[in-house]
């Protein structure tokens, strides 16, 4: 990026910043004044700028792997997204403080009147927990480091050996991410209920956050395009393709939700239904709609249309409605399992989202001013540019 490319990413980090700053002075408020209501919208929002970062993480190593002129345009936007996880490890911090109002596991009393929790308890203890947190956020900044190193040195030479470290790593890398998130989940979200579990729920995860993470990108680069490089190469079949990709990952994201409702309603197991009963109990029932509506069936439709995946305002409308209903999907796994009877919306759960989200923000763009915007001596760029 040249200087005056430098404005409009400028003047959003600085708002990100400041509304990033008084958010969180809010939460601290909430902290003090509702400390149970505030772990448990910190926890959620929390986990939506997560998930875009690890979504990104899981991105960057598929282009890596598999090149393909469609991620040379957001390419930058992944490397900078997981860039971002240091931060995020220590913005997991106050979660630490938090576990006794999160967790029933944590509580003598739960653990002594059921028998499951008393089985978990030599894996589903305090020092456990944060030990699997440490490693787990260990692995991913580790393979973020190496990614983004390796990437960055790919920019300074036309040697292939940046290139080969960059396929060879994210391979590996791509076993490694569900098997991580699979650990994290199970300890951060899953061990929320009592005794219920899912062994679809970590791959879920896994796609709802790369989907949040590409309908990000999409939005960025319908801001970027015209502002930086990136217009130089990208065009109706870049859009066409991520309207693809959005499609395919809806989809994905629609069938594993459904498999695991339909597996777990059929089975009628005590244990296993708890946890969809009183996630359509009262108003809850209205979320659960809205997801159905607007993280599947209208991007659904919209994206069929080959015409509209090339357009860029429908592609960044659909890109929008998906990451604010995979936001919203966050809140819903998190939040019923403290508030079962019906529907509970806080203050503090804007305030968390904001505040853990504009600082996410405003390193994000820091990180993203630091490589040129468009990938230098790939070599399997020149070759992708021609087909």
């Amino acid at each position: 990026m040249n200087e005056p490319e430098h404005d409009p990413v400028q003047n959003a980090q600085r708002w990100a910043f400041i509304i990033g700053v008084i958010a969180l002075i809010a939460c601290a408020i909430g902290w003090v004044t509702e400390p149970a209501q505030f772990f448990l919208s910190y926890l959620a929002a929390f986990l939506i700028w997560l998930g875009v970062a690890l979504g990104s993480l899981s991105w960057a190593m598929i282009h890596y792997l598999t090149g393909g002129r469609w991620g040379y345009a957001v390419r930058r936007f992944f490397e900078a997204a997981m860039s971002t996880l240091p931060l995020l490890l220590l913005l997991f911090v106050p979660v630490f403080f938090g576990l006794s109002y999160l967790y029933p596991w944590t509580h003598a009393a739960e653990r002594t009147s059921d028998e499951v929790l008393r089985h978990r308890q030599a894996y589903m203890n305090m020092p456990s927990f944060v030990l699997r947190a440490i490693v787990v956020f260990a692995v991913w900044i580790a393979l973020a480091h190496l990614l983004t190193k390796w990437s960055g040195e790919q920019d300074a030479t036309r040697n292939p050996e940046p290139t080969k470290k960059l396929r060879k790593l994210s391979g590996p890398g791509l076993v490694v991410y569900p098997i991580s998130v699979t650990f994290a989940f199970v300890d951060w979200v899953m061990s929320m209920e009592a005794d219920w579990f899912s062994t679809m729920f970590p791959i879920l995860i896994c796609v709802g956050q790369m989907l949040s993470a590409l309908a990000f990108s999409i939005l960025l680069l319908a801001w970027l395009e015209r502002r930086t490089g990136l217009a130089q190469i990208t065009g109706q079949q870049t859009f066409h393709n991520f309207g693809n990709l959005l499609l395919t990952l809806t989809m994905m994201w629609a069938y594993l939700a459904f498999s695991q409702l339909l597996i777990i309603w059929s089975g009628d197991l005590p244990h296993e239904i708890s946890w969809y009963l009183h996630r359509i109990a009262g108003g809850w029932k209205a979320i659960a709609a809205f997801l159905f509506l607007f993280h599947f069936f209208v991007p659904f439709l919209v994206l069929l249309s080959r015409r509209n995946k090339r357009r860029l305002g429908v592609l960044t409308s659909v890109a929008a409605m998906i990451f604010i209903a995979h936001a919203v999907d966050v809140w819903w796994l998190v939040t019923p399992s403290i508030f079962k009877t019906g529907i509970h919306v806080s203050w503090l759960d804007f305030a968390a989202f904001l505040g853990v989200g504009g600082i996410w923000f405003t390193v994000f763009l820091n990180r993203l001013q630091t490589k040129a915007i468009v990938p230098l001596n790939d070599p399997r760029f020149a070759v992708a540019a021609t087909v």
